[in-house]
């Protein structure tokens, strides 16, 4: 309980994902030299200071995920494996669940959020905690717990919060923030300036209530992060630690994480495994190794091999495929990842069509392209491949035939005036058009 407030803790969900075992011993080396190797440390706090802290025993530390989606993605990935990692090498992790930050949202460059419902933070907050739920142990002396600050920040006053808060944070150096400097000319709310005082005290009340002494987050969350150190010291609750994970960006500096069709959502109903395990699939070259570090639990010694591949084989791509069947099984779990492989071998001729799934079917097809037919009006192949678009016209279709190149669930068709039956249909109601090796369309049957 804390401060006679429910805190959530549970085992992870029945998702097929590998939970980590919750070693009680602190690691040697130190844990930080992990981190850092792994390029997980863009800032921190003292860091002779730190580094004796993670080294001197378990060290309790959080880490919070706002409900502002409903669902986690990219992004928070790195801070959940980089959780898991402290908890692996002894030390015991708090996750947060902002249900209460989450009603406002941290500041952004590009201007003011629009307030989510409170039935929609509540339904969002089930949801990320049933997400993190899953990538931290339960289990042995270091367990983890899951929290959602609403529970300490609902009942408190204004007056309470202004006089116990509010009083330690000079607005000069709020004004001094980054984003709060970039926003002033276009205006920016007193509910959003105020959001880093609710985060500090969240590092304030579980200092307090759990003796928790470090938090780690993204880069762009430094700010509320040494805010909430700089509390708990003001406040006469001695020192606390502080680092922040880097941001991804693809090898052009750009951000890492969005897709054509969005954000890279950890949620397979929001983003299919299949698109899930291609997108690592396609990761470029030059981050590949620095991606299987931050994201990955494989060794150095098996990093450095897969580093060599690339750089003395890199058309075999053997660190993507790798990189994409680690994270998609730590994600989504094993047999997710053999249904994306599956499927990916199949639409491009190498594999069995019919073992694979409606679900999965209709995922990696959508990646492609789908047209839709009426089952009570099956067409002719020719007229197929136009529809989809692989060919521009019946003709061009009938040539793609009698050159050998088209195919029917990865069937070579012979019979240009071949019409489709209802024994060609996959799991009932898909069909897989291919013309050549790579040009691979989806037809739903309804």
């Amino acid at each position: 309980m804390l401060g006679g407030r429910p805190i959530w803790q549970a085992g992870a969900v029945g998702n097929g994902r590998q939970n980590p075992t919750g070693r009680t011993s602190v690691s040697t080396p130190n844990v930080l030299d992990e981190l850092e190797w792994r390029g997980l440390v863009a800032h921190s706090t003292d860091p002779a200071e730190l580094r004796d802290a993670l080294g001197a025993g378990s060290v309790r530390f959080y880490v919070g995920f706002d409900p502002t989606a409903p669902s986690l993605h990219m992004g928070n990935l790195v801070q959940l494996v980089t959780a898991r990692r402290l908890q692996d090498a002894g030390h015991t992790p708090y996750v947060l669940v902002g249900g209460a930050t989450g009603m406002i949202g941290d500041p952004k460059d590009s201007g003011e959020r629009t307030l989510n419902s409170l039935d929609t933070v509540k339904d969002w907050t089930d949801r990320v905690r049933r997400q993190v739920s899953g990538f931290v142990s339960f289990d042995g002396d270091n367990a983890a717990t899951v929290v959602n600050n609403y529970d300490w920040t609902a009942s408190m006053s204004v007056i309470d919060f202004l006089r116990d808060i509010g009083k330690h944070f000079p607005v000069n150096r709020m004004l001094a923030r980054d984003t709060v400097k970039r926003r002033l000319e276009s205006g920016i709310s007193y509910t959003e300036f105020s959001y880093v005082l609710l985060q500090s005290m969240d590092f304030l009340s579980l200092n307090r209530e759990h003796g928790v002494t470090l938090q780690f987050g993204g880069s762009d969350q430094w700010g509320n992060i040494t805010g909430g150190a700089e509390l708990i010291r003001r406040a006469g609750g001695g020192q606390a630690h502080a680092f922040a994970t880097p941001l991804v960006t693809k090898a052009d500096g750009t951000k890492y994480g969005k897709t054509e069709g969005g954000a890279l959502w950890l949620d397979a109903e929001m983003m299919s495994p299949y698109a899930f395990h291609q997108f690592w699939l396609n990761v470029e070259d030059e981050k590949v190794v620095e991606m299987l570090k931050i994201f990955t639990f494989l060794s150095r010694e098996e990093i450095e091999d897969l580093a060599a591949q690339t750089t003395e084989k890199p058309f075999l791509r053997a660190a993507q495929k790798r990189l994409a069947d680690e994270v998609t099984t730590l994600v989504h779990g094993e047999g997710e990842t053999e249904q994306a492989k599956a499927a990916a071998g199949a639409l491009f001729g190498g594999g069995d069509l019919t073992s694979l799934s409606a679900g999965t079917l209709a995922a990696a097809l959508g990646e492609a392209g789908t047209t839709s037919v009426r089952r009570d009006a099956l067409p002719a192949v020719l007229d197929l491949f136009v529809e989809t678009g692989l060919t521009k016209s019946k003709g061009e279709a009938r040539r793609t035939v009698a050159e050998g190149g088209a195919y029917l669930n990865n069937v070579r068709v012979e019979d240009p005036e071949l019409v489709v039956s209802e024994s060609d249909l996959l799991a009932g109601s898909w069909l897989v058009l291919r013309r050549g090796k790579k040009k691979f369309a989806g037809v739903e049957v309804s």
